[in-house]
């Protein structure tokens, strides 16, 4: 059995890294570069960096930043926000990145995926859904532009679309949970494991250590995505990787 994904998260907002609580009220955690290289201390597993406003700024993804962060780490970085062609996934390859998180683009241009995963392989290809429970017609919605499009797309069925098109992991995150500290939306994560054969990557709700451990004992997650608690220190990857280990959790 694979080992388990512990993965903190950098949303970077005009090059410093920003937390906030369902997706606003956005506070300043600190420079990209610096949170990184700690994270590479800590011996996490794989780095997210996502620009989480170069959409809806309709800009591209800050090449640079991308670079000084990954000048700071050894473990896999996956980069996303902006990306709208090839070229520009090329361009962030060639910054450092190991993967791309394609998230408002595919929705806008599925075609994206395809090309994409062709031309660097469908491993190098992540599709990001951020998604909200829709009460009243009782379904999994997906949204774009950093949360703030409603899209009236399912997202049980867009997992399994981006799939055929040539995703390799899919980074699924409830909005619902997110920053809220409550604990993973397992039953989501269920539901889309029953459905998709590739990595799924869970985010949204981390608040202890017991939340990574109910996540990936009751669901088939490959890996566990958080932010606040690692950037504030509530929890530590070397102490949360032990407490999973004790729990039976197969970790690296």
């Amino acid at each position: 059995m694979l080992a388990k994904r512990i993965i903190p998260c950098l949303d970077v907002d005009n090059g410093r890294v920003k937390k906030g609580i369902n997706f606003v009220n956005l506070v300043d955690v600190g420079d990209p570069a610096t949170i990184a290289a700690e994270y590479e201390k800590q011996g996490a597993d794989e780095l997210v960096f996502l620009d989480i406003t170069a959409t809806n700024q309709e800009r591209r993804t800050m090449k640079e930043v991308v670079e000084r962060v990954s000048s700071q780490v050894f473990m896999p970085l996956t980069v996303g926000g902006g990306i709208k062609s090839v070229e520009d996934m090329q361009a962030l390859l060639r910054a450092g990145a190991d993967k791309i998180s394609l998230n408002s683009a595919a929705v806008a241009t599925p075609k994206l995926i395809t090309d994409g995963a062709k031309k660097f392989g469908n491993q190098c290809i992540v599709v990001a859904i951020d998604v909200k429970r829709n009460v009243e017609k009782d379904y999994y919605e997906v949204y774009t532009h950093g949360g703030k499009t409603a899209t009236g797309i399912d997202a049980l069925g867009w997992a399994q679309k981006v799939v055929k098109l040539g995703a390799g992991e899919l980074l699924v995150t409830s909005m619902d949970k997110d920053g809220t500290k409550s604990g993973f939306d397992i039953e989501l994560y269920q539901k889309l494991s029953a459905l998709v054969d590739v990595p799924i990557i869970a985010s949204g709700g981390a608040g202890t250590s017991t939340d990574f451990t109910n996540v990936f004992r009751e669901s088939t997650v490959d890996g566990a995505l958080a932010a606040s608690v690692f950037h504030y220190g509530e929890i530590t990857i070397p102490n949360l990787k032990k407490i999973l280990k004790n729990q039976g959790v197969n970790v690296r």
